[in-house]
Parts: structure tokens; C-alpha cells; sequence
């Protein structure tokens, strides 16, 4: 019962919070969490061009493993959302302590399989001989100390669904400072002789993940949000475990099935040669930062459709998902735009090579329609999700990610011989069409009735 107790400077979430006092702080973190990721990029360019693609490869594979430790993240940001709603806080001490125990055990099991797998990894991803050996260390590093992050994601969603969205944008900001000076040291300061390169860049990302995870524990228990203990696991909830399961699950598999489209037509790049695979690389870079004002309003919309379909407040988080859309669409198709005209320019901070800018400007126009099909889909599949309809968003996934974007890319992009740029054409495909057809479910309101709690039970998860 102490988070209920103690609502001291936190964000009260219904249907009259404003979206950018959620959207904002997440915006900031996530803008300054795009930094920590590509810095090591921009740092990396300056030290050994290789290592930009062999780090580009290896973070395709952080990514998957993040989706695994975000099976649980995502279901805990749901029925946390839900159950506060609800205001069943009687359940909460359960969830939280159920979530941060299941996703460690996860974290560890999934880090030592990642790292036994990693020379199978660089096979499947016909990684170049140049770039294999950084792909790899880079790999054992942070692969290795993944289950930091599986830990850290937990805990950030419990925070944010409190209504403390700022926390995350702090501990980002200085884990950003963290990991700049300690790249700095291995690869240009004191440490630079040790010859580390990617190895001490990987260094620091770990080591700036252990303090974020330390961080976010000391703030859940200084502002006494809740209480994490085994002694809440005894009798063992085993319902509410399957209950999280089966909502993280689909949404993982989603995911999922995401990343292993894009992890193939990243083979497909790699085929084009290494200009390809670098034009990627730091094009990603950019458009990382066309893309986190989207993200940030749907993840916010996601907690705020939660609570109040954990209140019953359906008509209320109808509306509230296409006065979101009327916000970010126009923003993320202008920023886009933006990053499309001053490409020729941005780019030139990662690389003098002629090609790779030439290439870079065809993939930023295409860029601008998978960020409007990209919004569409954050939007209504993160609400979705928050309304307990995770099935759907799995099935549309899989049918146009391999059906549209992976057909499309490769027919233009490999086939016709049209080159890296069609790649994300394909991509533009299956987002904008799935974009739509989930739009329309939310539209038609199927999603009403999938709630994770019901009020009147209350032995539910008993």
C-alpha cells in the first residue's frame, strides 16, 4: 500500500492530463537515450570506419535481445497501468516484485545465450571479415551484461505508470555523460594506449546501464512507490504470471517478428557492399531522431489509454488516441522532411565518402513515408496494447512485414537492383498499410472488452 500513500510531485494520470506532460519528459529521455546510442556511432567514425558497421550489425542484435526482456517490461507497463486505474492497489507490491525477479531470471539466461550464439549470429548476417571481430566483442560485452537493461526497462515502466515520467529523462542524461566520457577515455583520453576501440566503447555502455539500473531502484524506494520483496511471491502468483505472459508474449512476438524482417534485409544490405551497410548505419543515426517525438506521444498514450480503461473510460480513451494522432502525425511527417533536406549536410558529420552521402539522401527521402506509416502504427498499436488487444497488432505484424516490406524490399532493392534506398521503400509499404489497417480496428472499437482487470472480482489474480 505505500504507493498509494505517497503521490508526493508525481503526474496524476485520467483523461484530462495533458499529453506533453507525459509526451515531454519521454520525448527528452528518449532524445538523450538516441544520443547514448549514437554517440558511440559518431565517436566510432572518427576512430575506425569498420567498427561503425560491425557496431551497426551488432546493435541489430541488442535490439532483438531488448524485445525479449520487454515481454514482461511491456505487460507490467499494462496491467500496472490498468490496476491503478482500477485503483486495486492491494495487487500492486505482487506485480512489481513478480515483474523484476521474472525479468532478471530472463536477462541472465538470455545475455549467456546471446553471447554462445554470437559466431552463428555473425554467420546468419554475412557480417564482412572486417567488421566480424568488432561485431563480436561488442556483442560479448553488452550482450553480456544485458540483463541490466531487462531490469532497468521493469522498473522505468513502474515509474512512469506512477506517474513519474521525468525520472527516466534524468538518469538518461547522465548515463549520456557517463557514456561520452567513457568513450572518450578508450578511444582519445588516458586509456587510449590500451588500444580497447570497440571493446572500451562496449565498457562503457555497461557500466553507465549498472548505475541507471542502481538509480531507478533507489528512487521506487526512497519515494516508498511500492515495496519489491520475494516474501510477495509466497503462495507464488502463478495466474498473474500467465496473465503478464500472455499480454507480453504477442507483443514480443511482434516485435519480434519486426526485428527478423529487418535483421534480413540488413543480409540484403550487407550484400550491397560496405558503402550499403555504413549509408545504413548512419542514416539510422538520423532518423532515430525523425522518429522520438512519435514514440514518445504514443508510449505516453499508451500509460493514459491504460488507466482509463482500467476505469472503464472507454469512450474517454477513444478519443484521446486520435487527439494524439492530430498532434504527432504533422510533427513526425515535418520532422522527416527536415532530416530528408539536410541530410546532404548531417551526414558529412560521419563520413567525407561521396557514395555513402549520395546513398544516404535516397534512404532519407524514403524515410519520410515509413515515418508516417511508423506513426500510424506506434499510435494505435501502443493503445492497443494498453486496452489488453495485443492479439491483433501480432498477426498484422507478421502478415505485412513479410508479406509487403520483405517482398517489396527485396523485388526493388535486390531483384530489380535498385539498391539500399529500396529497402526502406519496402519498409515505407508494410508500415503505411498496417498503419491503416490498425487504425481502423481501433476505429471500429474492438478493442472494448479486453481489459486485464475487472473490478468487481476481487480475488481475480488470487
Amino acid at each position: 500500500m505505500a504507493h498509494s500513500l505517497n503521490r508526493k510531485n508525481n503526474v496524476v494520470i485520467d483523461e484530462k492530463t495533458p499529453l506533453l506532460i507525459l509526451a515531454g519528459p519521454m520525448f527528452l529521455e528518449l532524445f538523450l537515450n538516441t544520443m547514448v546510442n549514437n554517440v558511440d556511432t559518431m565517436m566510432l567514425s572518427h576512430y575506425d570506419e569498420y567498427a561503425v558497421g560491425a557496431v551497426g550489425n551488432a546493435n541489430t542484435i541488442m535490439f532483438m535481445m531488448n524485445i525479449f526482456f520487454n515481454v514482461i517490461a511491456t505487460a507490467t507497463s499494462v496491467v500496472v497501468a490498468q490496476y491503478l486505474g482500477a485503483k486495486r492497489y492491494d495487487r500492486m507490491n505482487t506485480i512489481y516484485t513478480l515483474a523484476v525477479v521474472v525479468n532478471l531470471v530472463a536477462g541472465v539466461v538470455l545475455s549467456g545465450t546471446f553471447c554462445a550464439a554470437n559466431p552463428l549470429i555473425m554467420d546468419f548476417l554475412q557480417v564482412s571479415p572486417e567488421m566480424r571481430p568488432f561485431s563480436m566483442i561488442y556483442i560479448y560485452i553488452v550482450g553480456g551484461g544485458g540483463f541490466f537493461l531487462a531490469v532497468y526497462n521493469v522498473m522505468l515502466q513502474i515509474l512512469r505508470c506512477n506517474g513519474y515520467p521525468k525520472i527516466g529523462m534524468y538518469i538518461t542524461f547522465a548515463i549520456n555523460i557517463i557514456n561520452i566520457g567513457g568513450n572518450y577515455l578508450f578511444l582519445y583520453g588516458p586509456l587510449a594506449h590500451l588500444n580497447m576501440g570497440v571493446a572500451g566503447v562496449a565498457i562503457s555502455t555497461v557500466m553507465s546501464r549498472v548505475i541507471a539500473v542502481t538509480a531507478v531502484f533507489i528512487f521506487f524506494f526512497a519515494r516508498k512507490i511500492g515495496k519489491i520483496s520475494i516474501r510477495y511471491l509466497k503462495p507464488f502468483p502463478g495466474k498473474l504470471l500467465m496473465k503478464m505472459v500472455k499480454i507480453g508474449l504477442p507483443t514480443a512476438g511482434e516485435n519480434l517478428t519486426y526485428n527478423l524482417y529487418q535483421t534480413t534485409l540488413l543480409s540484403f544490405v550487407n550484400g550491397m557492399g560496405n558503402d550499403a551497410v555504413n549509408a545504413r548505419a548512419y542514416c539510422n543515426t538520423l532518423i532515430s531522431f525523425a522518429m522520438i517525438f512519435s514514440n514518445a506521444c504514443a508510449m505516453s498514450t499508451q500509460i493514459i489509454t491504460g488507466h482509463l480503461v482500467g476505469a472503464g473510460k472507454h469512450e474517454e480513451a477513444y478519443k484521446r488516441v486520435f487527439k494524439t494522432l492530430r498532434t504527432s502525425l504533422p510533427i513526425t511527417i515535418a520532422l522527416a522532411s527536415v532530416n530528408a533536406l539536410l541530410c546532404r549536410y548531417t551526414l558529412q558529420f560521419f563520413t567525407q565518402n561521396p557514395n555513402i552521402i549520395a546513398l544516404g539522401q535516397m534512404i532519407m527521402i524514403a524515410d519520410i513515408f515509413v515515418e508516417t506509416g511508423r506513426c500510424l502504427n506506434m499510435t494505435f498499436v501502443n493503445s492497443l496494447k494498453a486496452a489488453g488487444a495485443y492479439i491483433f497488432p501480432l498477426i498484422m505484424g507478421i502478415l505485412c512485414n513479410w508479406g509487403l516490406g520483405l517482398t517489396t524490399g527485396y523485388v526493388l532493392g535486390v531483384a530489380l537492383g535498385l539498391g539500399v534506398a529500396a529497402i526502406y521503400l519496402g519498409t515505407a509499404t508494410d508500415e503505411c498499410i498496417r498503419g491503416l489497417i490498425v487504425m481502423l480496428y481501433w476505429y471500429k472499437k474492438k478493442w472494448v472488452g479486453k481489459s486485464v482487470v475487472d473490478k468487481n472480482d476481487p480475488v481475480e489474480l488470487e
